[in-house]
Parts: C-alpha cells; sequence; structure tokens
C-alpha cells in the first residue's frame, strides 16, 4: 500500500512535538509543488518517492529534520528549488541534509578501482559529517530498488550490483538489519532472477507446513515462559531469501537439504531473563553442540546484542532461537536511527561508538602528516571495501577486500596466524592466495611446524595481519635479517670512500641497540636507514638527539602532575539525590560512560566504583546494605578525570612524537608520564591522562594499539 501523509503523520504525531509535524506537513506541501507535473518511470506522480522515502524513515524511527530532509531529498536536484529556498523555509540543518544526499546522488558508485576509491572516501566524510546523510541514501535506494522495472536490464543490474556490494554492506555495518535484508532480497531478484524466483516457489510449497509448526513451537515456548514468571513475547522470523540463496551455493546444496528454516526470537524485559528464557529453551528441547552464541557478553563491531542457539524443536525440526531484550531489538532492527527516537540530548555516547569508525576517516587526514609504518598499516582497512567472511561457528568477521586466509586467521589468533598452512573455504581446500568473495566461510588449517615468511606481506590486505607477520619475522629471524642488514651496508659503503666502520659498535650504542648485531638487524628489517648508519659512522649524526623513548620522556614530558584532577564530590546522582559526597575508587578507575555503582564507607563517604568491578562484588556479597545505585549526573562535560595508562613498546627513537600526537590528536592532556625499561628492546610508558569520557580513552588506546612498536596499552587499575 502507498504511503500518504496522512498516515506518515498520524504515526508520528503519538512521539513528535507539534511544531515538528507541522514543518513535517510543510515539507510535504513544498515538495509537492516542486515536483507538481512530474513523473516517475513507472508513470507514478513524483511525490510518490518522497513519500515513500519519509515513510521508511519513520519506520526507521528517525528524527523529525531527517524525515522533512526525506521529503525534501530530490528537489534540488530535479526541481528549480535552490539549496538557499531550503535553507530559508526550514532552516540550515534541514538544507545541509538535503545538500549532503544531492552531493551523494552525483557519485559513481559503480566506477572501478581508483575513481570508485576515491567516489566512497567522499560518501565515508559525508557519512561521519551527519550520519542521516546516508539514512536518507539507504531509505533512497531501498525504494528506488523496489522500482526498477521500467530501466533496462544492464541498469537494473548495475544497481542492483551497487547495492548488494556497497548500500547492504552499509545497512549491515550501521546496525539496521531491516534495511539490509531488504536490500539483498531486492538486489537478488535482479541478478539471479531464476534463483530467486525458485526460491520464492520453494517457500510457497513448504509454507503452510512450516508456519503451523512454527506457531506451535511459539505458543508452546510463550505459554511456557509466561508459566515461570518470565515476562516477553515470542515472534516466529522469517527466513530471508538471500540468506537462503547464500548458504545454497555455500554449501553447494539445495534448498530441500536446508533444514534451519523455523525461526524463533524472544523478546524480554531484561538481560537476566535473556539468560533465564535461554535456560528454558535448552529445557524445553535439544540443544545442538556448537550452536549456542552470546552476543549480550560481547556485542557485535556494530553493537548487535542476543542470544543466538539452535535447538532440535518440535517434530525434530531444527529451530534457530534469538533472545533478546526490547532495547537490544530496537538496535538490531533500526540499528544506529534507534538513537534518535525520543532524543533528548546533542551528543550520545552508544550512536558515537557506533560510528567511531567513520571518524577514523576524519582523522586520516591529521595522521597522514606522520612517516611511520602504522600510517601505512591503517590505510589497509579504511579506504578499502570489505568482504564479510563466516566462521564455521556463524560469526562475522569483515576485512579489507582483497584479503585472504592469513588475514581470516590473525584475526582470529595471533598463534592461528603464525602457523597457518592452508584454509577451507565453503568446505573446499584452498592456498593462502585465496581471496575471500562475500559469504565466503572459511576454517583455517594449522601446523606446528608453519611459520610466517616475508611472501606473506605480498599476500596480507589487514593492518593487524601485516603487523603480527612484521613483528614476528623481526623476533624469529634474527640471523637472517643481520645477514641481511650487513650485506646492505657494505655494498653502501663499498661506494664510498674513508668511512670507518669500527665505530659501529658506538653507532650501535648510540642509536640504542644492545650491540652490533641488533643494529644490524634493524637495518635488515627495515627499522634503521643506511643512510642514517653512514651518517653517524662519519660523525654527521644528530648527536644531542635523545637515544631511546625514556630519554625523550625525561626531555619532554612532565614528571609530576600540575594540580590534581577532579577526585571527591563527582557529579553523581544517588536515587535522585543529586552532588553526593563521593570519590572514585582507584582499583578500577571509573570514567563517565561507565555503568557505576555506589560503596558506602564506614566513614560515611562514598566510593564510585564500575557497576563489574570485581572489589564491588565482593563488598555486595557481603554487605548489600551498604551498595547504592548510582548514575553519571548530567552537566559535567566540562570535567576532567584523572586516569593512567600502560603502554609497553620497542625503546626506540621517534615512537615518543608518534604516541604524543595520537594523544593530542584525541584532545587528551598528558599531565604526566615516566618510564623504565624492560628489556633491551622494551621500554614501560606511564602517562597520566585528563579524560572527560570513557569513548575518548578507549578510542584513544585503539589508535595506540595500531602503532607498529606497540604491544600492549592497559589502563591501569582496571
Amino acid at each position: 500500500m502507498a504511503a500518504d501523509i496522512e498516515t506518515i503523520i498520524k504515526t508520528v504525531s503519538n512521539y513528535w512535538a507539534a511544531e515538528q509535524v507541522e514543518q513535517l506537513r510543510d515539507a510535504y506541501e513544498f515538495a509537492r509543488q516542486a515536483h507538481d507535473g512530474q513523473q516517475r518511470l513507472t508513470g507514478d506522480p513524483y511525490i510518490t518517492h518522497p513519500l515513500e522515502v519519509a515513510n521508511i524513515l519513520v519506520m526507521l524511527q528517525a528524527d523529525p529534520a531527517a524525515v522533512a530532509a526525506g521529503l525534501l531529498h530530490d528537489t534540488v536536484e530535479d526541481t528549480d528549488i535552490v539549496p538557499q529556498q531550503i535553507s530559508e523555509r526550514f532552516g540550515d540543518e534541514i538544507a545541509q541534509l538535503v545538500e549532503g544526499v544531492t552531493k551523494l546522488r552525483r557519485l559513481d558508485l559503480s566506477s572501478h578501482q581508483q575513481e570508485q576509491a576515491r567516489n566512497l572516501r567522499k560518501m565515508f566524510l559525508a557519512m561521519a559529517d551527519d550520519i542521516r546523510v546516508i539514512l536518507i541514501k539507504l531509505a533512497d535506494r531501498l525504494h528506488n530498488m523496489g522500482t526498477l522495472a521500467p530501466l533496462s536490464p544492464e541498469k537494473q543490474q548495475a544497481t542492483a550490483t551497487e547495492t548488494l556490494h556497497i548500500f547492504a554492506p552499509l545497512a549491515h555495518r550501521l546496525g539496521i538489519w531491516r534495511l539490509k535484508w531488504e536490500l539483498e532480497d531486492l538486489a537478488l531478484k535482479y541478478l539471479d532472477p531464476d534463483k530467486y524466483w525458485q526460491i520464492v516457489a520453494d517457500l510457497g510449497q513448504t509454507r503452510e507446513q512450516r508456519e503451523s509448526q512454527l506457531e506451535a513451537a511459539r505458543c508452546h515456548l510463550e505459554q511456557q515462559l509466561r508459566s515461570v514468571g518470565i515476562s516477553g513475547r515470542v515472534e516466529g522470523r522469517a527466513k530471508h531469501i538471500y540468506s537462503i540463496y547464500t548458504k545454497i551455493h555455500q554449501q553447494q546444496i539445495d534448498f530441500s537439504q536446508i533444514a534451519d528454516l523455523m525461526a524463533l526470537r524472544v523478546i524480554t524485559n531484561d538481560v537476566g531473563d535473556c539468560y533465564a528464557a535461554l535456560g528454558l529453551v535448552h529445557a524445553l528441547w535439544i540443544p545442538i553442540p556448537g550452536m549456542f552464541t552470546d552476543y549480550i557478553a560481547k556485542s557485535k563491531s556494530n553493537n548487535y546484542q542476543s542470544l543466538h542457539t539452535k535447538v532440535i524443536g518440535p517434530d525434530k525440526q531444527p529451530v534457530e532461537v534469538q533472545i533478546r531484550t526490547e532495547q537490544m531489538h530496537q538496535q538490531a532492527e533500526y540499528g544506529l536511527a534507534a538513537h534518535w527516537h525520543y532524543k533528548e540530548a546533542d551528543t550520545d555516547p552508544e550512536l558515537d561508538q557506533q560510528i567511531s569508525w567513520l571518524r577514523q576517516l576524519l582523522e586520516l587526514e591529521t595522521d597522514l602528516k606522520e612517516s611511520h609504518e602504522f600510517l601505512e598499516l591503517l590505510q589497509l582497512d579504511l579506504f578499502q571495501d570489505q568482504v564479510f567472511v563466516f566462521t564455521p561457528d556463524g560469526d562475522v568477521i569483515d576485512l579489507p577486500r582483497g584479503a585472504g586466509p592469513v588475514d581470516f586467521a590473525y584475526h582470529i589468533h595471533t598463534e592461528v596466524g603464525h602457523h597457518c598452512i592452508r584454509a577451507k573455504v565453503n568446505g573446499r581446500v584452498v592456498p593462502l592466495d585465496y581471496q575471500f568473495q562475500n559469504g565466503d566461510i572459511c576454517e583455517i588449517i594449522t601446523s606446528p611446524a608453519a611459520q610466517p615468511s616475508r611472501d606473506w606481506l605480498d599476500l596480507i590486505h589487514s593492518s593487524r595481519a601485516k603487523a603480527k607477520v612484521r613483528r614476528f619475522l623481526r623476533d624469529q629471524t634474527q640471523q637472517q635479517n643481520i645477514e641481511q642488514g650487513r650485506r646492505r651496508l657494505e655494498e653502501a659503503l663499498s661506494k664510498l670512500a674513508e668511512v670507518n666502520q669500527d665505530k659501529l659498535p658506538e653507532v650501535a650504542e648510540h642509536l640504542n641497540y644492545a650491540d652490533t648485531d641488533t643494529l644490524l638487524a634493524a637495518v635488515g628489517y627495515g627499522e634503521v636507514e643506511v643512510a642514517t648508519v653512514i651518517n653517524h659512522l662519519r660523525g654527521e649524526g644528530p648527536r644531542a638527539r635523545p637515544r631511546s623513548l625514556t630519554e625523550e620522556v625525561q626531555l619532554l614530558l612532565p614528571e609530576v602532575p600540575e594540580k590534581p584532577a577532579v577526585k571527591e564530590g563527582m557529579l553523581v546522582t544517588a536515587e535522585g539525590v543529586r552532588d553526593v559526597h563521593s570519590r572514585l575508587s582507584k582499583c578500577c578507575n571509573p570514567l563517565p560512560g561507565d555503568d557505576i555503582t555506589g560503596y558506602v564507607t564506614r566513614g560515611g563517604g562514598m566510593t564510585i566504583h564500575r557497576s563489574d568491578c570485581k572489589n564491588l562484588q565482593y563488598r555486595a556479597q557481603q554487605e548489600p546494605d551498604r551498595i547504592v545505585s548510582l548514575q553519571w549526573a548530567t552537566g559535567q562535560r566540562e570535567l576532567v578525570f584523572r586516569t593512567d595508562i600502560e603502554i609497553i613498546a620497542g625503546d626506540r627513537v621517534g615512537l615518543l612524537s608518534h604516541i604524543t600526537a595520537i594523544v593530542s590528536d584525541c584532545g587528551i592532556n598528558i599531565a604526566a608520564a615516566h618510564t623504565d625499561a624492560t628489556s633491551g628492546e622494551f621500554a614501560r610508558l606511564h602517562l597520566t591522562l585528563d579524560i572527560g569520557h570513557r569513548r575518548d580513552l578507549q578510542q584513544l588506546i585503539e589508535r595506540l594499539e595500531k602503532l607498529i612498536d606497540v604491544v600492549s596499552v592497559r589502563q591501569l587499575g582496571h
């Protein structure tokens, strides 16, 4: 049934303010007049398209500005309207959204290689500026995919390919499952119509029996939940056509061999009920071994949370069961769009966390001013198309386009990567130079005798894997690196006259290497340039330059904090009472953004703990009457909280400049620092930082971990 403005207004009137509803009606009238007389290729009045886009955005629970922009998104491109008119009538926010969508429409995302990468960068940067732009674009694409029939077969295929490889993965990355599945199904309809309609027919032939079995299972489970006092509802869940299609192709089976077409979803009130419901499901039906995944304890990268299990259900048929809270269900269905529903504040920590991968695109321009190796590695992941690969357990791993088994192995675990020899993809053995396709299922084959080789660096496309291989080659092939470094140095010296090699031990000491062999190894694997060694042998090296991370810290960073960070009288609320006299606990160092709980000490004050702090949990068992529920109070963004991190890294010249550049780029102040050497090659750097929110610290730690020389980063007392 076609969308109309009155139905849309009736829906949003339940939760929008009256002035927002009136602005939506005004946007509709403006768009209707602008598109007056225009028709789509289907023969429908053009206004039907903006109406459908707005309706999809309302379904996604987008905010009023985004819905209004959805109605207006084609006015600048397809009519005589100019951006200034929209800005004057509807304000700058809506005008900027319309302009952002207009710019995206002009990008040719079906072009190849370099041009496509350039256009994708522009799209990602527009998304990072205001993520609502891509929400409108996804809604626009979804309706267009449903009206492709009048286009030529070539145009249909091109649009469907672009949808499957760009827009559906974007919907996945943003957690909007509802759009992801619809886009994939519609794309398949044009990319492989014979298989699409065959699956539709097969589903139709088995639907009556399947729905009868599913309804019986649903009612039985819902009744059992009520009988044990678990509040919630149970829904039958449709299996999407594209997911059936990929399973048929990946496993090389036919439709009759697909055993898990039945699926149930349990939606409860809280997390405790989720696990209670899981126990009930496993008591009612036999769980299939290896088919349980806990995405509540460890959510997916796009913040998806749910419990997944498979059981042998009624009539001995496999049934997939998902269990989640109502909030998790909203997140799964609408992704980041759900964060605008009933939005009260300008910032949303969960939203910022979910699109943090986009923030890296904005940060890249700053990072590129640095020349160290980690920049090259960081670029490997940011500006490449992604491919989505499944583990045998069904977990999804996203890797850069062109990635293969070695990238996958290192994503699983460093030791799996070090010892991989080949892989099974979709049940078939493939070599290490195989490149993944979307939807591949990969299993790594390892051997204790296997180890990385330099040739692997040509196969790898992910920064994580490349960093691990380089580190292995440095650590495990020392003698080869020494010989390689000696050859490089001797070749360079053979072309020069009067260079005294007797000073090589002094050069090694000056550059903070344990001995001559360690220096030559560094030349061998590329950490030290031959020219640097020769300059020092000639006496031309920068003799006053610090020789290590430790010396640089002593010269450049403060040893003692200038003033203490905020520690007492924290702005928290305890059961509705503000400004409770309290202090941060040192055992877990809570920060705004953490779930917190208070413990009332015997002296009358209260310490603030992270809710998952082990010390707090012990206190709660011993003295439950002293435990107080807490929340961070609003209006404290101007405050900073002092916390300590420890970085263990290779002790080399120049590392401190990279670390401090990243800390500064994250907008974080270094209050104090000191170091000590852990061995001849590594140093422990202790930084005291002024942090405003947990996500700021997490972003910093994630960026520091990407440095090739950094072994580990952790918050102290946490």
